[in-house]
């Protein structure tokens, strides 16, 4: 595997020798955060990004801010509302109208811990959204996959905090907890990644989860700082029970370093099928710690990978 990186690099320094003129990217969430960081650092090495917003005038007016033209070597865009499974189905099309195919596709966009509440086709919120969104859209668009794309999906440590639930997953039998809707979510991403890329091989194409880092972006918008300083103090001392040293939080710039490490510069057969974090394969640690390093267990789990895909397109079939 390549090189050197960890987790105070940034996405600048790890595409620092790489040329991607002629490459096509499809990025969701591009037009904030880690997700804009993501496109930006891609269409300076030269790619074709293309970013997805559900306000494309403030995407616009955001990437412009950074001096990010559109076209080849910049940045175009499509209108995607996630939470809506129309709006995943009117970019999905678009898309394959166009039918330029992609080097790579990077599943950023997300939502975190928000209030109890439900997408356009009635699924909770955070599954509806950073899962089932993506895995419609993925799934629609995997023909524009190059032979030995890949795919890559942004998950978090917050996966730690909770396996998926097929049984309740949209809470209707349960108490809503928004962190453990975000895990559940986080972990559903990963396991994504994981049925991806078992059946996406045999054209070399391979898909791995990503945990990004933390840092202050727009997805915390639902946490007060009253909350955000509670979180922190939460994660230090579990992080100390532990015996781990002290969390640190990501610049942007650094946050989106795995990601652009992993779409372009690893070695893609040594990361498919995989958890990232701080450009590498993480470890699994099933310590019951929400707050540890590395990957649970039940996250790369092939088992339930393949039982949330079929229930995945049971749930996706159903909305008209």
């Amino acid at each position: 595997m390549t090189a050197n990186f960890g987790a105070k690099s940034t996405a600048d320094e790890v595409l620092s020798d790489v040329d991607l003129n002629g490459k096509r990217f499809l990025v969701t969430g591009a037009s904030s955060g880690i997700g804009l960081e993501t496109a930006r650092a891609l269409a300076a090495r030269g790619a074709h990004v293309v970013g997805t917003a559900r306000n494309l005038a403030k995407a616009k007016a955001a990437a412009s801010a950074l001096g990010v033209a559109s076209g080849i070597g910049g940045l175009d865009w499509v209108q995607l509302d996630l939470s809506s499974l129309r709006s995943v189905r009117a970019a999905a099309d678009t898309l394959l109208a166009d039918g330029r195919p992609f080097d790579a596709i990077i599943a950023n966009a997300g939502v975190m811990a928000t209030p109890f509440g439900q997408t356009a086709d009635g699924f909770e919120t955070q599954f509806g959204t950073n899962h089932l969104g993506h895995f419609a859209l993925v799934t629609r668009l995997e023909p524009l996959l190059v032979d030995n794309g890949r795919l890559i999906v942004l998950s978090s440590q917050a996966h730690r905090v909770s396996d998926i639930d097929l049984e309740d997953p949209n809470f209707t039998a349960q108490e809503y907890d928004p962190m453990v809707a975000y895990g559940r979510s986080k972990t559903a991403n990963a396991l994504f990644a994981v049925e991806f890329d078992r059946r996406h091989r045999d054209r070399g194409i391979r898909a791995a989860a990503v945990m990004p880092g933390n840092s202050l972006t727009d997805v915390a918008r639902h946490f007060s700082p009253e909350d955000l300083q509670n979180l922190f103090s939460t994660v230090g001392k579990a992080r100390a029970d532990a015996g781990l040293p002290p969390g640190e939080l990501k610049e942007v710039s650094q946050a989106a370093a795995t990601s652009v490490w992993a779409a372009v510069v690893a070695d893609k057969d040594e990361i498919g099928g995989q958890y990232l974090e701080d450009c590498a394969v993480a470890p699994a640690d099933d310590i019951p710690n929400p707050f540890a390093d590395g990957v649970r267990s039940y996250a790369l789990d092939p088992g339930s990978a393949k039982q949330l895909w079929a229930k995945s397109e049971e749930l996706i079939a159903a909305v008209p």
